[in-house]
């Protein structure tokens, strides 16, 4: 019988819903309730192969599938519900230098979070999996903890654990309506009935967008088919004990694993194929579409002959199911954004292993405030009001297509885009500039001298455009550089009592009307949740500048403890920026403002209203790149003018457009933070080396008392930069630290810094060793190179030129 209330009330009772509630009751919130709009397992869940891999590419989500086999592991026995959990480990082939590479860092992210990850010869692959035919191989990657579980037991075992704490589960109850009431809490109406729940999380899987669209809220997802094969008995198989290890061969896109006696093939190939755009029936519960195994035919060949053995018998089973994809084949874990009480655990394409983590996450959130795991990758709020529905149905596609690819760190594919364009962006195409999108927003990242450095392909080691952005960087440390910088996330807020309520929320000083500051939002625990550089323009009105892929994440924040009578405005469409900098940038700009730019009339860290020809901008004596050098603030509809202007006047100084490339070259030189990237919940502001912007003699503020307690019993890590002697490769982010042989810490940014001409990390590593001069080892792609503790920061450590 359906309640009259709840604390939390789940949507949908797939692997995820169930592992939610599962979780929440470990926390002892047990007045929750399941609603599933048809039998457990019946969207997804039931068809699904079942396949548990450790491996990703992503550290949190490592994480996650890593506590999710572990609990597997468990909980059968736990909950007195057996389940179906083999573990045969895992070969992963490699047929190029580029994917041993990738293999090589994954093997040490998975050595570092404690799982024994190996690489292996053709040779060692043979001993293992017998079958293979090494032609073309270089290599492969061995996960021993890998395996697969079946999917309704483990669901079940979930709800049945769930329900011995005290939980409900209501089946046969599709949800037809979701109102906020006024005290926060939500009604939920069903085909049962009524009920009211404190706490919503929409866990609908495929159908997740369904639920969104009762609560004005645009879920990014489409279904996608996924097909695989399993095969009649294979007489090698039958004769053999045991059963191999799963086989994934990436190059050729395809995943194969015994069964039974027989092999199941899961291909992911070109023609993937998006079901339901125009809307979705009404049930499709417990169903599959028709076969299509035409469309596999490239990698049911490659498999073949990879596997000969698979091409000895017939098939018996085919599965074509509705699999949800978001863009970026990432679930949605978190806070639905503009939403209170209001969090999304759904469109999960990998969702069996990432149920348990992802179930575990979202109650630590509801319970506690926060996930002990940051999963920026997976938050709700990384998707803005650029997302519409073609986008996502093109972004899936590619990404499905892709879904085996190696994550290049430069590679911007081009699906779906572009979505949002600053007015220069035809100029700076005409320019042969090449874009990656941030937050939507089109940036110049590097300015081609030769389409030789256009056609390159990508690399995980220095890409062909090294050299081109070698100059970006000398233009700007030499003489003048431009940059157009859309999209940044752009607050106004003003009102009585303002300054007052931002100075309780950052961690720590406000600056002074007429100048600016960097500030920081932590969490309860310490860590890093927002940055912002706050500019004040009056004694109670502020100017908030973040992330570009932080909008709504930073909106939601503000918006969670704003006071009535103070204003909050978004205006991040309405004005982009340039960045002008170098030792020349003050000349050039003198040309076109009759402004004072001198050290006393706008010293560093100030801002002033100036005009650039007859266009009044608001320029900020800050930047990025560690030069002298202002952000000019510009309306979007003067955009064009001002720059044309810049370009024009900058001919006598020889200027250059510069992109993002050059720009995250120039940042690690003086060590300047990258939001989600070295700043994170996981981290806090001690250990980022945030201390100045940290005032403990404030009353309070969110963070205050973990910081407290931490100073006392000793700050266990630090984040430093690291010089290292690195030939053709740069330590890429979450690359491990040794001392004497011993993991000690973590690089986050890793890149060539051309100023300096050196290879730059920064890293966390254990405190102790944390003093300038103390040498170490970045292990790059398998191979440990010499580094050194530096100094920060590394670049002009006076700051002599951003004060010139």
């Amino acid at each position: 019988m359906l309640p009259s209330h709840a604390r939390v009330a789940i949507i949908g009772g797939g692997a995820v819903g169930c592992s939610a509630l599962y979780h929440l009751a470990k926390l002892g919130w047990t007045d929750t309730i399941l609603l599933e709009k048809d039998e457990l397992t019946s969207g997804s869940t039931w068809h699904a192969a079942g396949n548990c891999p450790n491996f990703s590419g992503s550290w949190g989500l490592m994480k996650l599938q890593r506590y999710s086999t572990a609990l597997y592991a468990r909980l059968g026995e736990e909950a007195g519900y057996p389940i179906t959990y083999t573990i045969t480990g895992a070969v992963r082939l490699a047929h190029t230098t580029e994917r041993l590479d990738e293999l090589r860092h994954i093997t040490a992210m998975a050595r570092h979070q404690g799982i024994e990850f190996a690489m292996l010869t053709p040779s060692e692959l043979q001993e293992r999996y017998p079958f293979v035919a090494l032609h073309d191989l270089l290599g492969a990657q061995c996960d021993p903890l890998d395996g697969d579980i079946d999917p309704a037991q483990l669901t079940q075992a979930f709800a049945k654990a769930a329900r011995d704490l005290g939980a409900r589960i209501i089946r046969f109850c599709p949800v037809l309506g979701l109102a906020q009431l006024p005290d926060g809490q939500w009604r939920i109406d069903t085909r049962q009935g009524t009920v009211t729940a404190e706490i919503v999380v929409n866990a609908a899987g495929y159908r997740a967008d369904e639920i969104g669209v009762m609560v004005g809220r645009d879920v990014p997802n489409v279904a996608l088919s996924h097909q695989y094969l399993v095969t009649e008995d294979i007489p090698e198989l039958v004769a053999r004990p045991g059963k191999l290890p799963i086989l994934r061969d990436p190059d050729d896109s395809y995943y194969l694993r015994q069964e039974r006696h027989g092999l199941l093939l899961g291909p992911y190939e070109w023609q993937a194929t998006p079901h339901w755009t125009g809307g979705k029936p009404a049930d499709f519960s417990f169903q599959l579409f028709p076969d299509d195994l035409e469309r596999l035919q490239p990698q049911i060949e490659s498999a073949c002959a990879r596997v000969p053995i698979l091409g000895s018998v017939g098939i018996k089973k085919v599965i074509n199911g509705p699999i949800p994809y978001t863009p970026d084949g990432n679930p949605l874990i978190g806070p639905a954004p503009g939403l209170r009480n209001f969090f999304e655990c759904c469109v999960f394409s990998f969702g069996i292993v990432q149920a348990g983590g992802a179930g575990k996450t979202i109650a630590e959130w509801i319970v506690e405030g926060e996930p002990e795991w940051d999963l920026w990758s997976c938050d709700p709020r990384r998707y803005t009001g650029f997302v519409t529905r073609p986008y996502v149905v093109a972004k899936a596609i590619e990404l499905y297509q892709n879904e085996y690819a190696i994550g290049f760190p430069f590679e911007e594919r081009p699906a779906g885009r572009p979505v949002r364009t600053s007015p220069l962006y035809p100029l700076l195409r005409a320019k042969a500039a090449l874009f990656g999108p941030r937050n939507g927003w089109e940036r110049a990242t590097w300015f081609p001298r030769d389409m030789h450095e256009v056609d390159s392909q990508p690399t995980l080691r220095r890409p062909a455009w090294f050299a081109a952005v070698a100059e970006e960087c000398r233009a700007v440390a030499e003489r003048v550089g431009v940059a157009d910088l859309p999209g940044f996330s752009r607050f106004e807020l003003r009102g009585r009592g303002a300054a007052a309520w931002l100075d309780g929320l950052i961690a720590g000083a406000l600056p002074r009307v007429g100048r600016i500051a960097l500030a920081y939002v932590l969490t309860g625990k310490g860590g890093v949740l927002s940055e912002m550089t706050v500019t004040r323009l009056g004694e109670d009105h502020f100017w908030l500048l973040g992330a570009s892929a932080g909008e709504w994440h930073d909106e939601d924040r503000l918006r969670a403890s704003l006071p009535s009578g103070i204003e909050l405005r978004n205006t991040s469409a309405h004005t982009s920026t340039l960045v002008l900098a170098g030792p020349r940038s003050r000349d050039l700009l003198s040309t076109l403002t009759r402004a004072d730019l001198g050290n006393d009339a706008f010293p560093w860290l100030s801002w002033r209203r100036i005009t650039v020809g007859a266009i009044e901008v608001t320029a900020l004596r800050v930047n990025y790149v560690g030069e002298l050098g202002w952000e000019l603030h510009v309306p979007m509809e003067n955009l064009v003018a001002v720059y044309e202007m810049l370009h024009e006047a900058g001919r006598a100084y020889d200027i250059r457009d510069f992109g993002l490339y050059a720009i995250d070259s120039l940042r690690l030189e003086k060590c300047y933070r990258s939001w989600k990237q070295d700043l994170s919940t996981e981290w806090s502001a001690w250990a980022a080396g945030l201390n100045r912007f940290v005032k403990l003699e404030k009353p309070d503020f969110p963070g205050r008392s973990a910081l407290l307690t931490e100073q006392r019993q000793g700050i266990r890590e630090r984040l430093v930069p690291l010089l290292v002697d690195a030939t053709d490769a740069d330590a890429p982010a979450f690359s491990s630290v040794f001392d004497n042989g011993k993991r000690v810490g973590l690089v986050t940014s890793g890149g060539y810094g051309h100023r300096l001409e050196r290879s730059i990390a920064l890293a966390y590593i254990r405190a102790d060793l944390a003093s300038p001069g103390r040498a170490l080892e970045v292990e790059i792609f398998g191979e440990r190179r010499r580094a050194t503790v530096g100094v920060e920061p590394l670049y002009d450590p006076a700051n002599a030129r951003l004060k010139a």
